[in-house]
């Protein structure tokens, strides 16, 4: 049999016209991956500089992780949580050993464990705090990115991700990142604060890393005031920012020079995207007893959460974390990264900054957020044979597979330096 010809331009010209328009994507159709590389549908290679926003830490198409899909999926692939299954209880004692919580509780995407835990600590706050019944309120920062359900928009400050989707689900009160003062004021100041929700690093706002020290000092007031610290590592967890969490708290990489916060353990752990290395929606929410006991059969569910396949591909995934040592590699090519394009920026009107954490990082294009030269520029470089994304108008994000190799490293920095210095307004 001929596979039929198709070109990227009929491609997206189909989804454009039996697609709802949700999306706007780079104009490139991707047809193949396999480590750091996509091949576009006419044949084109490009390094993947954003990892379908860190779920492919693992690398594209990684052996181990699909052998393990393939083998499940001809083996057993859905019962349901109506009856148990051979590999569910086995990936829940692998993970909660290896993020060194005592309960894991599975669902398939991200959004979807970031309800789970807003429920989760709710749930604590009626049951072990005290907090009346309905009265519970949690903390969020500005400019957060947990998902795009209908309660998760709700404490969004993103005009694009509220506008008329409402009305809104109440109970969440909005601080500054990054501000210690902001969130010890609504600590003290409401006794029925139940949570503390946080990205380590607030990746679709354009890569922001908060001061050294914040993370530990905001999970001390949260231990304070009896307010349940919640990590959001969807994007930032399983080694991305060169530790195998960004907060932290049972990092399992041994580079001593690593640059996380030891001492910072969540209360409640949200993790997705690479936790089944791209291959399949996978995500979770971990917890110790005290807190993940309160939930019973009947409150909480998802028929695919758990499902066999999923279990056997997060195991495979996070053995490839451990066992490629991809936390150091994360750590030791984002040191590389940041200094070459920090240098590079020194010397280029165009870039204004460089920032990030392990191979998590993004430039600041000197322009305003409404124009399109980030955009433009992330043109020229699919040209040039690499595919990055801009976040808020003015930023590019970059986030290779943390499989990358310093001699790849390098020369994509080189099509990056020579595609902006070859780049004019």
């Amino acid at each position: 049999m001929v596979k039929e010809q198709i070109s990227s331009e009929e491609i997206i010209a189909l989804e454009d016209r039996y697609g709802a328009h949700n999306y706007h994507p780079l104009p490139v159709v991707l047809s193949r991956g396999e480590g750091v590389y996509v091949w576009d549908v006419e044949g084109k290679k490009y390094y993947d500089f954003l990892s379908a926003y860190s779920a492919v830490n693992q690398g594209h198409c990684n052996p181990k992780i699909v052998s393990a899909m393939v083998h499940q999926a001809q083996t057993l692939t859905l019962t349901s949580r109506a009856f148990y299954n051979d590999v569910l209880g086995k990936f829940e004692q692998f993970a909660t050993n290896f993020f060194g919580f005592d309960k894991l509780l599975p669902m398939n995407t991200g959004a979807e464990a970031v309800e789970t835990a807003l429920k989760l600590c709710r749930k604590w706050a009626y049951e072990k705090k005290g907090i009346s019944e309905n009265k519970a309120e949690i903390i969020v920062c500005e400019n957060n990115f947990h998902g795009r359900t209908t309660t998760i928009i709700s404490f969004s400050n993103d005009p694009v991700a509220r506008e008329n989707f409402g009305p809104f689900t109440k109970g969440f009160i909005k601080i500054e990142y990054d501000n210690l003062l902001a969130l010890e004021t609504a600590l003290k100041n409401n006794k029925n604060v139940a949570g503390f929700l946080v990205e380590p690093i607030q990746g679709e706002a354009g890569v922001y890393v908060p001061s050294e020290g914040y993370l530990a000092k905001a999970r001390a007031l949260c231990a304070q005031y009896n307010v349940l610290f919640i990590a959001d590592e969807v994007q930032t967890g399983i080694a991305r920012t060169g530790r195998l969490l960004a907060t932290c708290g049972n990092c399992s990489c041994s580079d001593k020079n690593c640059s996380g916060e030891p001492e910072v353990k969540p209360d409640i752990l949200i993790l997705g995207k690479a936790l089944s290395g791209g291959a399949y929606p996978v995500s979770a929410v971990l917890a110790n007893n005290n807190i993940m006991d309160v939930i019973r059969p009947g409150n909480h569910g998802s028929t695919f959460g758990g499902n066999p396949i999923a279990a056997a591909v997060a195991i495979a995934a996070l053995e490839v974390v451990r066992d490629e040592k991809l936390a150091e590699n994360a750590e030791y090519l984002g040191h590389i990264f940041r200094t070459k394009l920090a240098a590079f920026a020194e010397t280029n009107d165009l870039v204004n900054l460089v920032r990030g954490k392990g191979l998590l990082n993004a430039i600041l294009i000197n322009d305003t957020e409404d124009s399109s030269t980030a955009w433009d520029i992330c043109l020229k470089l699919r040209d040039n044979g690499l595919l990055a994304k801009p976040t808020h108008g003015n930023i590019i994000r970059f986030a290779p597979p943390l499989v990358m190799t310093e001699e790849q490293l390098n020369e994509c920095i080189s099509i990056i330096i020579n595609t902006i210095s070859e780049f004019k307004k």
